[in-house]
């Protein structure tokens, strides 16, 4: 399939639509960056990659360093990991505190923020250096050593995370986090701030296609039906409240940040990931929503 020329073909479609978005300049960091860049790249399980745009542009990528860090965690302390946190979409919006006194400190997924922050807390018990652990790990999963934290989207999250901090402190409280609060929220606004690009991200979840294995090394990052729970968790959790559409319009797993970044996994064919930093009323890429819409209806290559 000539994957390139309908990227190019969506791309241009979507010139003729209004970008209506908005850059999260509730983030100072990530309010500078430049609206209009766009990029995708698509890697194959045998190995094939296909480019477009500013698929080669690092980027914040936010949220979807969640499913990193749930991978690191769920690695380890596997289905006890149900116990600190449900699996369940939240239905509130990804930083409700409403949602999280109703059920006591147990966040509804570990994909909303509350969640996440769990997520660093049990990462923060099991590994020896959770930062340098966590970039090691993405690192491993793409082969590219140059993958960082950018320590000044890190400072300007912390420096504007009032209603994380506010989450954390009500979780403490009802004993759902273990650690010293600083330190697991040093490591939370750290994932974050992790920086890649397009052609990074598609490389990195490939092996979520691939039953748990990075098809290029080898190695077994998860079991055949712990990766199939991950995907399931995405494509019901993934797009803070608006999954349901994503599963209706893409009908794929995948997940997103507010950094404007989307990647998508078609089990044992493909991963995808799209950059338009201008995102809708739900916190979602405006345009990577519609490119991922056009994308499965030309191709036919959903999950349904």
């Amino acid at each position: 399939m000539h994957y390139e020329t309908i990227f190019q073909e969506i791309y241009h479609e979507l010139q003729s639509i209004e970008n209506i978005g908005r850059v999260a300049d509730y983030i100072p960091e990530l309010a500078d960056v430049n609206p209009d860049q766009f990029g995708v790249h698509l890697t194959t399980v045998e190995g094939d990659e296909f480019s477009f745009a500013d698929a080669e542009k690092r980027f914040s990528i936010q949220s979807i360093a969640k499913v990193f860090t749930f991978v690191l965690a769920y690695s380890r302390v596997k289905s006890s990991i149900w116990d600190r946190t449900g699996l369940e979409p939240a239905g509130t919006p990804f930083n409700s505190l409403v949602q999280l006194e109703y059920d006591q400190g147990t966040p509804r997924n570990p994909f909303i923020n509350a969640g996440a922050i769990v997520i660093c807390d049990i990462l923060a018990s099991e590994l020896a250096s959770p930062k340098e652990n966590i970039l090691s790990f993405i690192r491993s999963l793409t082969g590219v050593n140059t993958i960082n934290y950018n320590p000044m989207v890190a400072l300007s999250e912390k420096k504007t995370g009032f209603r994380n901090h506010a989450l954390v402190n009500l979780m403490k409280s009802f004993g759902n986090i273990r650690n010293d609060i600083d330190m697991v929220m040093d490591i939370y606004f750290h994932i974050c701030s992790i920086e890649m690009s397009c052609r990074e991200l598609s490389k990195a979840f490939l092996f979520l296609a691939n039953n748990g294995v990075v098809p290029y090394s080898g190695e077994r990052i998860l079991s055949a039906s712990r990766t199939k729970r991950t995907n399931a968790l995405m494509q019901t959790c993934g797009f803070y409240d608006e999954a349901g559409e994503f599963s209706f319009k893409v009908g794929l797993p995948g997940k997103s940040g507010v950094g404007g970044g989307i990647v998508a996994v078609h089990p044992e064919k493909y991963t995808i990931a799209v950059w338009s930093p201008r995102l809708n009323k739900k916190g979602n890429s405006y345009k990577g929503m519609l490119f991922l819409e056009e994308f499965t209806t030309k191709t036919r290559l959903s999950i349904f």
